[in-house]
């Protein structure tokens, strides 16, 4: 298991309990990695204090999301000329803003196990308030940027034009995705050795993207599993830096648009984007500075 943290006092014990609790009744033998990317709060001594069963690695510097994550597999052993048996038969990758539901982990392990050309499975999540939250997408395309600025009826938003998948796939078995979100995340080892982790190139978002994208591309299968429930509580340490988030978020599209899409498709994307962001600014105030800024420079990468 591994959490990467950045000011996540407020929520790790949550996360932390409710995983160890769900590890102690799956029967699965585990441990949990935690990497936390400097935090400026008490994450780190909370852990240190109240989970001495954790693997505790303090990075002196926020290298994101994905370089964290990669850096705890090293940990573990998924490096250049890795032996397979050596290795933990599964990876799974959990957001600190997570309560992980009784059953979830086991869940998970068996439907990841059940098929052998499975590669990954994600869990079904809900909000804080128990409502209803997409777990899965299909891999972006123009029309999702569409939904991001332009009036669109309710009925796309909630559909395959927005790359969502049935909410009623959500109440029965497994179900195969094009990627599932990057709170929940579990691969088998040979997954890891093959695709070799995350592209450090995505500071933050996307990168569970393009990790699903190249797992696909090798053949295996990813699968939503309903009966592993996990609630996330959805943004709980990237909604601490809106604007600069929204950066990240908007670079990262961008690297992703620019990795898989065609030429004529990644062109087609700017301009959305640029005519998008452009909508966005017309419709902000003076109190918006910060962010109309984080939008104007979004436009400048567009244009470049």
């Amino acid at each position: 298991m591994v959490i990467v943290t950045w000011n996540s006092a407020d929520l790790i014990v949550d996360a932390l309990q409710s995983l160890l609790n769900d590890l102690r009744e799956s029967g699965l033998d585990s441990e949990i990695w935690l990497v936390d990317s400097a935090s400026s709060d008490d994450t780190v001594a909370i852990v240190r204090e109240r989970f001495a069963e954790v693997k505790l690695v303090a990075h002196d510097e926020n290298i994101g999301f994905g370089a964290s994550n990669n850096l705890a597999l090293r940990r573990m052993g998924f490096a250049d000329g890795a032996r397979k048996e050596e290795l933990p038969r599964a990876v799974y990758l959990l957001n600190p803003d997570t309560i992980t539901r009784r059953g979830a982990s086991r869940a998970l392990y068996d439907a990841l196990m059940g098929c052998d050309d499975v590669g990954m499975v994600g869990a079904r999540l809900t909000f804080g308030d128990g409502s209803f939250q997409h777990s899965a997408f299909r891999f972006p395309d123009l029309r999702q940027i569409w939904t991001e600025f332009f009036p669109t009826p309710g009925r796309l938003l909630e559909g395959s034009f927005n790359g969502r998948y049935s909410r009623s796939r959500y109440a029965g078995e497994p179900f195969e995705v094009d990627f599932t979100l990057g709170a929940t995340m579990m691969l088998k080892r040979e997954v890891v050795l093959e695709t070799g982790g995350f592209d450090e190139n995505f500071f933050m978002y996307c990168e569970e993207v393009d990790w699903a994208w190249r797992i696909r591309k090798r053949g295996w299968r990813i699968l939503c599993v309903p009966a592993g429930q996990v609630t996330h509580l959805s943004g709980g340490s990237t909604s601490q830096a809106r604007p600069r988030s929204l950066m990240n978020l908007w670079q990262s599209r961008l690297l992703l648009y620019d990795k898989y899409y065609s030429p004529w498709k990644r062109l087609a994307a700017r301009r959305l984007l640029i005519a998008g962001m452009r909508r966005r600014l017309r419709g902000m105030g003076a109190a918006d500075a910060e962010l109309k800024r984080a939008c104007r420079r979004i436009i400048d990468l567009a244009k470049s």
